[in-house]
């Protein structure tokens, strides 16, 4: 026989050990459930039956027709071997007992198992899964179920040790949630290799979904014969009983695991991860809880898959949402790169990364752990040999560029996006090494006991392994982080491409402005000349003197130089009303013949040079010609914010000579009319109606801040939930209470109060233990223990001066000389518990 180590436990027919575990016994019959083809050795002493031999006898001559008429009917309705029919306390009577018998067919076999059937609690599981399935149902994230579940669990199946375990890609494994006795050192968060639980065992997980082990140092039972008429063992992949690998029984006693049981978690047909249970003496779970644990496994996974979707659509749609306000706010970007680096902390957020760089027409801008920017010209000359145009991943770029082992201290993967179907310009996310990601749960140092044959794998000695096999790897880019890259890709390559259709457009533009500019600065000049004339012109108010009339003019003169250099000046922008003000002054102290109205609105630079020409134009026709060319004339220039965010300037003239529109279109006319809907997109509307002209400008909202808002800046995030009080920060607190869901409950109550330490306890002996160890800083204390009351550890605690609370459910406080005692009527909330303990709290700093 083969010696199963290290070196082939991978390939362990495990499957077919030929042997069950001691708590229990089996027998094989043929399809029909008739003749006994085979049986464990001890089936005859474990049901109780006279010495004789089985094989070839029927079923009924052993357990009567009665027995076996029942487990053919629950034959029936098992739909699959992992499906099998099962029997809670079955009475056998002719043996004149009761068994959990589950009963499968397989293969051509019909394989019965019996185990002794609890003596107490309910037959049904339904109440366990109930219990179990009804705490969860209101959990909103995966990783608030991940965590209530392991606690939860162990309150219902008091397992020494409950763990969530998830496989990773690469079948290694992390501690993802643990609820455990407070004696025991934690294995929270720490991984483990893929080694610990081999290929073949996680394609039983997969087939069989709870596995017990009831004694890891319990003897194996053969099955008799161990090869039927065609030299086949028979295959026990679906048994509960099936014996356990020498190796992983010897890998539970290296870790002092004397008994354990395991739920497989299914998500789309592929193993996710195990519940774990461990505990520290022989122990073989009911079938009842059995069962209700399986069910809950079934619940658990359906809900992680449901919350995870949830999650997943989340964060879909917050990557579309930001990705559509980037799209929306690059409309008019014309430094790609610029903009794009002012988002990377965005992006980072978007594919979870280490660190995010961009490289686009040769310039580097980067994030967080990434490489120099001599080495991103170096990889990015690297992308595009293997992007061809899409999207590419690696957990080690080392293995595909050794020239990257020299910034292996800053990561290990890559994920790049092409900007470009042409190889030069790429978005790149980072990720470290795996193993400097790590955080451990407990002590990495500690080593266990070598088994009678050797090291084996245990978690300390394994990760020393493990770590050797992804050394120089990052974690998996998972197919959704591909996704959102791809969408990444899509959305930067419009941005790109949009930058490049606006710098071509930009030189059209130029070039056209160039021929104009000459004739531009021509009309301008006769514009300010004509304009200079007209104040000139402008008649003395009756009573007026000289004096007077020098002073208005030399204002109006200054007035306009002011305006024409705020208008050239303004290359950053500047405020609406400072551009109105500027070019109206020189008319706003006549008879207050100009008013101006608006909120605060700031336009970039290229909008506040096109309005500031516009402006000008207007208000030197309205000087000449308007309103502003005669005495009692008027204008308004009024503006304010569209539906959808748009300036639009209402100008309108009254009081002055008859209008009528132009015979002829000269270039003042055409600057008014055409320049704001060519330059900006936007809309000038002229009105030249006999009373004075009105006119409607409109400047898109791109080119528009209103109110000092931040048009790129991200919404603010909702106003967090109200938090309750943390009375117990950093205290240490001590619960007595006998029944497992009061006691977790009231555990995580007091976590979320503040408590750095919770230790609980379910009997007087257990508290006072705790007691003698370390005083805490408060407790609570269930008053009726069933067996006893916890008068006692009340004492005690008074005796110590620390503070306590009972909780009970009597009326009556019925304990003598503790009548006084602060109480919470049960069933209470956590909101009574913040109250409760911040009275008591309060008191005794107070010393009332």
């Amino acid at each position: 026989m083969t010696t199963v180590d290290l070196t082939n436990c991978d390939r362990e027919p495990i499957h077919i050990p030929g042997s069950v575990q001691p708590h229990g016994c089996m027998i094989v019959c043929d399809a029909e459930v008739v003749t006994v083809l085979r049986h464990s050795v001890n089936a005859g002493a474990f049901l109780g039956l006279r010495t004789f031999e089985l094989v070839g006898r029927t079923l009924e001559d052993i357990l009567g027709g009665p027995a076996v008429h029942e487990m053919r009917n629950a034959l029936a309705r098992s739909s699959a071997p992992s499906r099998a029919g099962l029997m809670p306390r079955h009475q056998v009577a002719t043996l004149g007992r009761s068994f959990d018998v589950s009963i499968h067919s397989f293969k051509g076999n019909t394989i019965i198992e019996f185990e002794e059937a609890a003596s107490d609690g309910p037959v049904s599981p339904l109440e366990f899964a109930r219990t179990l399935v009804g705490r969860l149902s209101a959990v909103t994230s995966p990783s608030q179920l991940i965590e209530s579940a392991a606690r939860l669990l162990r309150a219902v199946l008091q397992y020494d040790r409950v763990m969530i375990y998830q496989f990773a890609p690469d079948g290694s494994g992390k501690v993802m949630s643990e609820a455990k006795r407070p004696n025991l050192e934690s294995f929270l968060g720490q991984h483990f290799p893929a080694s610990d639980i081999p290929q073949q065992a996680r394609q039983l997980y997969l087939l069989n979904p709870i596995r017990i082990v009831s004694n890891s140092s319990g003897e194996r039972l053969p099955i008799v014969p161990e090869l039927d008429g065609a030299g086949e063992p028979l295959d026990l992949s679906y048994a509960h009983l099936r014996s356990v690998s020498p190796i992983h029984c010897e890998y539970l006693r290296n870790m002092g695991v004397a008994a354990s049981m395991s739920v497989s978690i299914i998500l789309e047909g592929k193993l996710w991860g195990l519940i774990a249970c461990h505990h520290y003496s022989p122990r073989s779970l009911p079938m009842n809880r059995r069962i209700a644990a399986e069910i809950f496994g079934e619940f658990f996974a359906l809900q992680l898959g449901a919350l995870t979707q949830k999650q997943l659509l989340l964060a879909a749609e917050q990557a579309r949402d930001f990705l559509n306000g980037l799209l929306s706010s690059a409309s008019h970007v014309t430094d790609a790169t610029e903009f794009l680096g002012r988002h990377l902390g965005a992006f980072r957020g978007l594919v979870e990364s280490d660190g995010v760089g961009i490289f686009i027409d040769g310039e580097w801008r980067a994030e967080g752990s990434v490489p120099s920017a001599t080495f991103a010209e170096e990889l990015a000359s690297f992308a595009g040999t293997v992007c061809e145009g899409r999207i590419w991943a690696s957990t080690s770029l080392v293995e595909a560029m050794p020239a990257a082992r020299a910034h292996a201290d800053r990561f290990a993967g890559v994920l790049v996006v092409p900007l470009s179907q042409i190889p030069r310009d790429y978005l790149f996310f980072f990720r470290k090494e795996f193993v400097q990601t790590i955080e451990w749960g407990g002590d990495p140092t500690k080593t266990y006991p070598s088994g009678p044959h050797g090291d084996r794998l245990t978690p300390r000695q394994s990760f020393a392994v493990w770590k050797q096999t992804v050394a120089g790897h990052s974690r998996a880019w998972t197919p959704v982080e591909r996704e959102l890259a791809e969408s990444t890709r899509r959305t930067l390559i419009e941005v790109v491409l949009r930058q490049s259709e606006l710098l071509a457009d930009e030189r059209n533009k130029a070039e056209m402005r160039r021929k104009v500019l000459n004739e531009e600065l021509n009309h301008r000049v006769k514009n300010i000349l004509s304009l200079i004339k007209s104040i000139v012109a402008h008649p003395l108010a009756e009573g007026a003197t000289i004096e007077a009339y020098v002073t208005a003019l030399k204002g109006r003169v200054e007035a306009l130089a002011v305006a024409h250099d705020q208008a050239m000046r303004a290359s950053g922008g500047g405020l609406l009303r400072d551009l109105v003000a500027a070019e109206a002054s020189p008319y706003r102290a006549v008879d207050a013949a100009v008013a101006i109205e608006g909120p605060p609105a700031t336009l970039d630079a290229r909008a506040f040079s096109v309005l500031a020409l516009v402006i000008h134009e207007l208000i030197t026709n309205a000087a000449k010609y308007g309103a502003l060319s005669v005495p009692g004339g008027r204008l308004a220039i009024e503006w304010s914010r569209s539906a959808v965010g748009d300036c639009e300037i209402r100008w309108s003239e009254s009081g002055g000579p008859r209008v009528a529109p132009p015979a002829r279109q000269g270039f003042g006319t055409i600057l008014i009319s055409r320049s704001i809907p060519f330059d900006l997109g936007g809309a000038s509307d002229l009105d030249y109606r006999p009373e004075g002209l009105q006119a409607v400008l409109r400047i898109p909202v791109r080119f528009v801040r209103w109110d000092g808002e931040d048009r790129l800046a991200p919404s603010p995030a909702a106003d967090p939930p109200a938090k309750t009080g943390q009375p117990l920060a950093g205290r240490h607190a001590l619960i007595l209470e006998d029944q497992f869901i009061i006691a977790m409950d009231c555990e995580d109550m007091l976590l979320r109060l503040g408590a750095d330490k919770v230790e609980v306890c379910s009997r007087v002996e257990e508290a006072m233990a705790c007691l003698d160890r370390a005083l805490p800083d408060v407790a609570i204390l269930d008053v009726n223990l069933g067996s006893g009351t916890s008068h006692a550890v009340a004492e005690r605690l008074a005796e110590a001066g620390v503070p306590f609370i009972f909780a009970t459910g009597y009326d009556d406080l019925a304990l003598a000389g503790l009548s006084d005692a602060a109480t919470l009527r049960k069933p209470y909330s956590l909101a009574a518990l913040d109250a409760g303990l911040s009275r008591l709290l309060g008191k005794r700093e107070s010393g009332t």
